[in-house]
């Protein structure tokens, strides 16, 4: 007979402050970045890489969630946690220590490992401590942490730019990181029973390595590289032979860090799928909204934060909402159905921005956005852990998120491929003959956007309707894909959420054959709809 925890609401709430700190740092730092960027790259050079100290941090902890879902059920997840806060903060005060892009961009990659791990285990130890039916009530809090961090951390990111340094943009993680690793030692109490359990050290391998090929592929070509060029060609046909061979060797191991029978459950493959377009469409476009404010608008670090406050303040709202009402109710389809078509609607609204837009329909615009987020972002998550077997609930969980992180990478990469190419198209037309010695070489590289102000009338205007003529094309490129998110889910089949707490152990690959709750035995439920 398995043990089980049973926590009460306080508890659990206790418990909530600690994974709540972990999960604050790792979303925080996608945030603050944003509206320091514009200067980081102009302090730094290399405007052509503007995406990359994004791409960085979102790949690697999207190409180590996987594991750190296995390892959380080898050594138990309140040691993994504190490990990735640890490493989440070295790799932060190594940022601040930057002196070059490739310096800032390779630590961001040593940070988002550390982020990798923050975002898996709080997930998976909320699956571990609260059954599905009331896991929506919880959801809604981690919904609200990701709100939370999408307000405060463009405004200080920007207030950091405007009044310090933009090295204080990482510098805050360190306080912030050391707190969280004492609340969580302190408050966390799970089980320690060590399970033995064989680490997919080649599967991990073949993933990071395909996703890294195809990630380059779609960021470099076109920009650094002619699509047509042989560096090109051959990262678009290394990567797909590369995630190949991960399949392959995922049918093959005996605990692969995906489990291919995850994708015969309908309900996870069509989460999944709709949580990588959703990733794709609105991460890979809504960065560029700081610099569209920054240099289309002229407005300042922080005020481009504070602009940005009406879409994370309306995320925060129908993240809670949506999540108190399904564990009311106990149905979540219609959240994530209903907010993918209000996301969509959202993105057409900033497909139309211009240099004449006015600050109130921006503002209106972002919040169509943000109320469509809010519904969609954790309630994919909860689908997934519903429909599973508990004893999958880790890689289930660390697999859904995985899909969600890597659809943001691609499309990261995919836009900024765009943005990229139509920058390079617009500028020559736009700017006249006369200006182009101002913006010559690593003139443009090495610009802030105070300093890109300060150019003369007619190149500064010819430089603005250069970057909103690309940003246009960003959010126009971003409709079809938002389009296809919203016909995805409707396909998410559903399962009424289970209200039986789930036994604990130090993760969720014990084989359970019985669950316990108040003394009485009873059989698993189904683990949803197979094919």
């Amino acid at each position: 007979m398995n043990e089980q925890l049973h926590f009460t609401h306080r508890e659990i709430m206790i418990v909530y402050s600690g994974l709540m700190l972990g999960m604050l740092l790792a979303s925080l730092d996608q945030t603050i970045v944003s509206t320091a960027l514009p200067t980081i790259v102009g302090d730094l050079g290399g405007l052509n890489h503007y995406t990359w100290v994004v791409i960085a941090y979102i790949l690697t902890s999207t190409v180590s969630m996987p594991l750190y879902g296995k390892l959380g059920d080898l050594y138990g997840r309140k040691r993994l946690f504190q490990f990735a806060i640890v490493l989440f903060v070295v790799g932060s005060a190594l940022c601040g220590l930057s002196q070059s892009m490739l310096e800032l961009i390779s630590f961001r990659a040593l940070q988002g490992l550390g982020a990798g791990g923050l975002m898996v285990g709080a997930m998976a130890i909320i699956g571990d401590i609260v059954p599905p039916r009331e896991r929506g009530r919880y959801q809604g809090y981690i919904g609200g942490v990701f709100a939370v961090s999408s307000i405060a951390g463009p405004l200080l990111g920007g207030f950091f730019v405007d009044n310090f340094s933009w090295r204080w943009v990482f510098y805050v993680n360190l306080p912030v990181g050391a707190l969280a690793f004492f609340v969580v030692g302190a408050v966390l109490h799970l089980p320690r029973r060590r399970v033995a359990h064989r680490i997919d050290i080649l599967g991990t391998l073949l993933l990071s390595a395909g996703a890294a090929a195809l990630t380059l592929a779609l960021t470099l070509g076109g920009t650094e590289w002619a699509w047509g060029s042989n560096p090109s060609i051959g990262l678009f046909v290394v990567g797909p032979v590369l995630l190949a061979l991960f399949l392959l060797q995922e049918s093959r191991a005996a605990e692969p860090i995906i489990p291919l029978h995850l994708f015969r459950n309908v309900i996870f493959d069509s989460a999944s799928a709709a949580g990588f377009i959703v990733g794709l469409a609105m991460f890979g476009s809504i960065v560029y909204l700081p610099l569209f404010l920054q240099i289309v608008h002229g407005v300042s670090p922080t005020s481009s934060g504070l602009r940005l406050l009406p879409m994370m303040a309306s995320m925060l709202i129908t993240s809670i909402i949506s999540g108190r009402t399904i564990s009311r109710v106990g149905r979540y389809k219609i959240f994530p159905v209903v907010g993918m078509a209000v996301t969509t609607v959202g993105i057409v609204l900033l497909s139309r921005l211009d240099p004449s837009t006015g600050s109130l329909r921006l503002s209106v615009d972002m919040v169509v956005l943000g109320l469509g987020m809010g519904m969609v972002m954790q309630v994919l998550v909860l689908a997934v852990q519903n429909a599973v077997e508990y004893r999958d609930l880790g890689v289930a969980t660390s697999s859904s998120t995985f899909f969600r992180s890597m659809g943001s990478v691609f499309g990261l990469a995919i836009f900024g491929a765009i943005f990229a190419s139509k920058l390079a198209y617009w500028m020559p037309r736009l700017i006249p003959r006369g200006g182009a010695a101002h913006l010559s070489g690593a003139n443009l590289m090495h610009m802030t956007p105070a300093q890109l102000r300060a150019l003369p009338p007619q190149v500064h205007q010819g430089l603005i309707e250069s970057f909103s003529n690309s940003i246009h094309s960003v959010f126009l490129w971003a409709i079809p894909f938002a389009i296809a998110g919203f016909l995805i889910t409707l396909l998410l089949r559903e399962i009424p959420l289970r209200e039986r707490k789930q036994p604990v152990g130090t993760g969720a690959a014990e084989d359970l054959g019985m669950q316990v709750e108040a003394g009485v035995v009873a059989e698993p439920e189904p683990a949803g709809e197979l094919r």
